[in-house]
């Protein structure tokens, strides 16, 4: 070794979002050539499999100075860190450097496995696991008990999509999820038919496969209304409904209800008459369903429009309260 190189010093990440052992060709390379292999967390998950392959790892991470003192003569030493490095070592590393009095190793950051999209999604799981287990409000809840919640986040959702900022809608999009999340780890505690988020998930999987046949088969689709085609043919096989108004949710908001039937009514090529009232056509609910079956015929979500005419008419409120 030269006596004047300062060394190497690595600090080799791994993701916990990754199965433990799946390290890049680099960082194998890096690890099986060091001088030294640090790592701080005695429980780090890459450990057995360092040792499994002939690496010597050595727990605790040093100081930053007697980690510049191990790499002297051209030494390389390897610090194990997770995904988020380590932020004292970084730090005194950096001060060394910024003093000027010390001849510093080359410092590199080696990726050792990196997330996949979506990564993100195992740390939900891990702590809403937590969360069911250790809380006492919510180890206690029941599907019934918070079937409101995702009500209210759904309509939540819908605002922010309106009439919201982009990080309102990332949280309201979260909020969501969190439903699902937390419906599929109480589904995990049921006696009869239990289930995880993982079959939540594969399910849906295999119905967007099922239902995109141009994207994952072998047919076709040039528009959008090739797709809705494709989707709505998938949907029927699948379900086997004796009737159009099967799997419309009859609690769902009036105006989408009565254009929800309306468009089932139309795609189907049915000629049904609008009922009317037995009070001579006076009855509000029934000038209401005409209105929205017209919306819908119109292309027009009514209940969005009359969300947008509910927002202007507040608006014209706040005005005449002097708050602009």
């Amino acid at each position: 070794m030269n006596a004047e190189d300062p060394g190497r010093i690595v600090l080799l990440t791994a993701s916990h979002r990754v199965a433990p052992g799946l390290l890049s060709w680099p960082a194998w390379q890096t690890l099986h050539a060091a001088d030294r292999v640090h790592c701080g967390e005695p429980d780090q998950p890459q450990l057995p499999y360092l040792r499994e392959a002939g690496i010597t790892v050595t727990l605790g991470v040093p100081e930053a100075q007697e980690l510049v003192d191990a790499c002297a003569g051209g030494r390389t030493v390897v610090v194990l860190t997770g995904g988020e490095g380590n932020q004292p070592l970084t730090d005194g590393l950096a001060r060394l450097a910024g003093s000027g009095r010390v001849r510093m190793p080359n410092l590199e950051l080696l990726p050792g496995s990196y997330d996949l999209p979506g990564a993100r999604l195992l740390d939900l799981v891990q702590v809403m696991d937590r969360i069911r287990v250790e809380c006492p409000w919510t180890s206690q809840k029941t599907h019934e008990g918070l079937a409101k919640y995702a009500i209210e986040e759904a309509y939540e959702l819908v605002e922010a999509i309106e009439d919201g900022t982009r990080e309102e809608l990332r949280e309201e999009l979260g909020d969501v999820l969190l439903q699902v999340v937390l419906h599929a780890r109480i589904a995990e505690d049921a006696d009869e038919e239990p289930f995880s988020v993982d079959d939540v998930a594969a399910t849906l999987v295999e119905k967007l496969i099922h239902r995109h046949p141009h994207v994952f088969g072998d047919e076709t689709a040039e528009t959008p209304e090739d797709v809705h085609a494709h989707w709505l043919r998938t949907k029927a096989i699948e379900k086997q409904r004796a009737s159009v108004t099967d799997g419309v949710p009859l609690g769902q908001p009036g105006l989408a209800l009565a254009a929800k039937l309306a468009s089932r009514v139309r795609t189907a090529g049915l000629d049904v008459a609008l009922p009317e009232s037995g009070n001579g056509g006076d009855d509000i609910g029934y000038r209401l369903l005409a209105l929205a079956v017209r919306a819908q015929e119109d292309g027009t979500d009514p209940e969005a429009a009359l969300r947008a005419a509910g927002r202007a008419y507040r608006d014209a409120i706040r005005a005449a309260e002097g708050l602009g």
